[in-house]
């Protein structure tokens, strides 16, 4: 119903955003990413809206960029997800963070954010796998896509080897996806260790 929302920032508190439109204010559920990138009140903001319609309620969500809004939606899908669950995940994980997580296996990751047990969080990454490895949110999620698909490969024995090194499923996952797929275990692990101490 509404695409979006351009006005002057009226009012801020945690995780709301009032922003008025020809003489309405606009109450926008939002996360703590789009709100460290709205302007000082007054300013002029625009937010990518979804409007969630309940039995007794129409609450309106806003985020600044449509990557956003299009991971709110995703999550939305999975059943046990809320708008309260999806606003908690992305205001810890960035769209692409989110994606790389979920295409690489990386549950652990979703169960930081506030809200997703260890179940919820097994649900997003069966359910949203396969519709987040077309994602064009960035160049990693391929990556850990491909390096993750095959897990008895040399890569999936060099991501579950660091893994247990203490590295999450995702980082290993795109510090190994890079790589040649022939190279033996070891040298995966080796080269995989390099990759992840350069981003120390």
């Amino acid at each position: 119903m509404y695409y979006s929302v351009r006005g002057t920032l009226l009012h801020t508190e945690p995780g709301v955003a009032v922003i008025e439109c020809g003489g309405v204010g606009y109450k926008c559920f939002t996360t703590f990413t789009t709100m460290s990138k709205l302007p000082a009140i007054g300013g002029e903001a625009m937010l990518y809206t979804f409007l969630h319609v309940k039995e007794d309620a129409l609450d309106l969500f806003g985020f600044s960029d449509t990557a956003e809004l299009t991971c709110f939606k995703q999550l939305l899908t999975v059943s046990g997800v809320g708008p309260k669950v999806a606003l908690a995940i992305l205001s810890d994980l960035t769209p692409g963070r989110l994606a790389l997580a979920v295409v690489s296996g990386d549950a652990k990751t979703l169960t930081r954010c506030q809200g997703v047990g260890n179940k919820t969080a097994q649900r997003i990454v069966l359910e949203l796998k396969d519709k987040m490895k077309g994602a064009d949110i960035g160049g990693d999620v391929a990556v850990a896509a491909s390096a993750s698909a095959i897990p008895d490969s040399n890569a999936g024995e060099a991501i579950a080897a660091l893994v247990v090194l203490g590295y999450s499923q995702s980082e290993a996952a795109v510090a190994v996806g890079g790589l040649q797929p022939d190279l033996s275990v070891e040298e995966m692990i080796k080269r995989g260790l390099g990759a992840l101490a350069g981003k120390v």
